[in-house]
């Protein structure tokens, strides 16, 4: 079976699958295992990924306002690599090519490849599309090892989460500017790790929030996972709270429980690593009830005094 996926969680779900050797093509944002780097993207970005986070914002915003196309997808490409089966997905029209352009691609496809579309919405629904990807490649019995696994682990952070008495209150964000609060999956797996998300709900979409709304959540603990960003690059737009007065107020600023994970790696993708990023996240809010599994990042912690955004390890 030849397989092009058009989103890195999908991606990232064949590899876990052990069904890597049949992706033939990717979306330009593929780049984990780092070897399906190396593969033909059949995707580009119509948004400049240069500019500001305020300046992305308002270009998708006003794409979506008047319909028209975030990602380019490679037509030429696509029928060269002669697909027996697209991974797509409906969840989130700024995530990857919409799901009308790619039915009418492979329309227009020799062969008529079949067309798997994810839309998963909490973690439930992230475990079921492995299920689905693995029975459309014809390995499910891989499918139903690799969720077992999954499930596994999740179970266990949420047997050591009951026994906690302490519930930290977290903002979760996944954006700056403007701030936008992390919904779907992220809320459930906050209450998992044993926090409480008063700004995100669970199975709902992320949405934009006000500074002032941030404030009256009154967070313990702020998580920052900016969708599509690095460290590095969030950690540029972090720098830019230096002369908010409502950011610098927060409890988790004062107190130096600011947290920075790679959100392009974490958080934002419905994949396998989601349990990696509820293992980062129980750690981080429990250290003490939460061991960090081998192999997995620590996030920055952004240190006092908040006026210099100084970063150390957790």
């Amino acid at each position: 079976m030849r397989i092009v996926s058009l989103l890195p969680s999908a991606t990232e779900i064949i590899c876990a699958l052990g069904l890597g050797e049949h992706l033939v093509g990717v979306s330009h944002e593929c780049d984990h295992p780092k070897w399906v780097q190396r593969l033909p993207a059949v995707t580009r970005s119509l948004i400049n990924s240069e500019a500001s986070s305020a300046e992305i914002d308002a270009a998708v915003r006003e794409r979506l306002r008047s319909s028209q196309a975030l990602y380019a997808l490679d037509m030429e490409r696509l029928e060269s690599l002669r697909p027996d089966l697209i991974i797509t997905q409906a969840l989130c029209d700024v995530c990857a090519v919409a799901e009308e352009e790619v039915r009418a691609a492979v329309c227009a496809l020799p062969g008529r490849p079949s067309v798997v579309n994810l839309q998963p919405h909490t973690l439930s629904d992230v475990l079921a599309c492995v299920h689905h990807v693995a029975q459309a490649a014809g390995a499910a019995a891989a499918g139903e090892v690799l969720v077992t696994r999954l499930k596994a682990r999740i179970q266990a952070v949420a047997r050591r989460a009951r026994r906690l008495r302490y519930r930290p209150r977290v903002a979760f964000l996944e954006w700056l500017d403007p701030p936008f609060c992390a919904g779907h999956w992220t809320p459930e797996l906050v209450r998992l790790a044993g926090g409480r998300d008063g700004l995100g709900q669970k199975g709902v979409p992320s949405r934009t929030l006000d500074w002032k709304e941030v404030a009256g959540w009154d967070p313990e603990v702020v998580f920052v996972a900016c969708c599509g960003f690095n460290v590095e690059r969030t950690l540029l737009d972090l720098a830019r709270l230096e002369d908010n007065p409502v950011w610098q107020d927060l409890p988790a600023v004062r107190h130096g429980r600011v947290y920075v994970v790679d959100g392009s790696h974490y958080f934002n993708r419905p994949g396998p690593r989601l349990v990696d990023s509820l293992e980062i996240l129980a750690h981080t809010l429990h250290p003490q009830t939460h061991p960090l599994p081998e192999g997995l990042p620590r996030p920055v912690r952004i240190a006092r005094p908040a006026s210099l955004m100084r970063p150390y390890q957790a």
